[in-house]
Order: structure tokens, then sequence, then C-alpha cells
């Protein structure tokens, strides 16, 4: 695992939950892109203004892998480790429960950088992250 750059805690509301009583799997994708979301902020970087300058970074592939579930009023956080593969910005991101750190999903979240409408080669991932992926 790529070093820890930012950790984001959060609550499991019970409408996330499904009749079985665990988080409905794909709740666990906007956990770990609320989480991006705040990284990017904590980096003083925001989505929205980046949008209106043309620049969107675009999940391209996302594979979760589901270890124990997280249920009702659970806490939890999700990590985030990033690391640069070609043209994308991996993000490395597992959610933990609280307070026993057990592992609930190990994810890999690969972000393609478009401007203006193109693909590009990411060179915004390093204009923005390169002090955080040395």
């Amino acid at each position: 695992m790529e070093k820890e750059l930012f950790r984001h805690e959060m609550k499991v509301r019970d409408y996330e939950c499904d009749i079985q009583g665990v988080v409905n799997n794909a709740n666990y994708q906007h956990y770990l892109e609320h989480a991006r979301h705040e990284f990017l902020l904590s980096e003083g970087v925001s989505f929205s203004k980046l949008h209106n300058e043309g620049v969107d970074f675009m999940v391209s592939k996302a594979t979760l892998e589901y270890k124990n579930p997280l249920r009702g009023d659970d806490k939890f956080f999700v990590s985030i480790a990033m690391k640069r593969e070609g043209a994308k910005l991996v993000c490395l991101q597992n959610i933990h429960r609280l307070p026993d750190e057990k592992l609930c999903v190990k994810g890999r979240i690969e972000i393609v950088s478009i401007e203006n409408g193109r693909l590009t080669r990411g060179e915004k991932f390093d204009e923005l992250f390169n002090h955080l992926l040395q």
C-alpha cells in the first residue's frame, strides 16, 4: 500500500442499509467518492471550479473488494493513497470500521483527466499532486 495521504471519518445512515441490515454495496462507492472530494478540498482544490475551467476528473475504472459489512450507525473512515500509472491517477482507498479499524472495503479507483472534452496525459494531476506523489 502506498503512503496514506488523507483520512475522512463518516457514519452510516440508516437509509443506506438494505433489508439485511448492512450497507448496500452501491453506497460504498458514494463513501469513496465523498472522501476523494474532501481530499481535494483539503488540498485547496475545488472540483466544481476545475469543471468550470474545463477540467474534469472522471473515474475510468473502479474495483472494490468487500471484506466486512458496515451496519447502521457504524462509524468508519476512508483512507486515501495515490499513485500515477501512465495517464491515470490511481486512488487506493480503504474503508475501515471504527473503533476496531476492521477492513470493510478495499478499493482501487482509476481516474483520468479530461480537459475541454479531450483526454489528457494527466498533466493536471502532476500540477496539483506532484508534491504528494514523490
